[in-house]
């Protein structure tokens, strides 16, 4: 019954994508990190440690992608502090994967939270216009 769950998600997930602007391909990334983070948290507590190790990588994953599709050449000061935004919750996951820091997964949640909420706020009309390098 699992299995056929997580094959439905990953189809489901597959066919979202497919037709996904790229303004909601970005927030399903942040969506994804964020649950990553949540599930590192909660296997951390209970002491399930290849599940925290399999769920940090992904949220590394995804922010990597997330930090590599900036456009450093055009967006300026901005983009740079949001790069190095991105380099901080690289480095604090990689921290809370070493050491089981929860303190750290709440920081990059927290900062995550903050970047998705600003980018959620973007009205619809300029979904098409706006690319993440231009928003964040």
């Amino acid at each position: 019954m699992r299995r056929s769950l997580q094959s439905y998600r990953k189809v489901s997930l597959d066919n979202e994508i497919g037709v996904a602007s790229p303004h909601r391909i970005i927030q399903m990334m942040f969506e994804g990190a964020l649950q990553r983070i949540a599930q590192s948290r909660y296997a951390i507590e209970n002491a399930d440690i290849a599940n925290k190790g399999v769920n940090i990588g992904k949220a590394i994953g995804i922010i990597s992608g997330l930090n590599s599709s900036l456009n450093m050449e055009e967006g300026g000061e901005m983009v740079n502090n949001v790069s190095d935004l991105y380099d901080f919750m690289l480095r604090r996951l990689s921290e809370a994967n070493i050491s089981n820091d929860i303190k750290a997964l709440d920081d990059v949640s927290e900062i995550l939270k903050t970047i998705k909420e600003g980018w959620d706020a973007i009205p619809a009309e300029d979904h098409h216009i706006v690319s993440h390098t231009e928003a964040v």
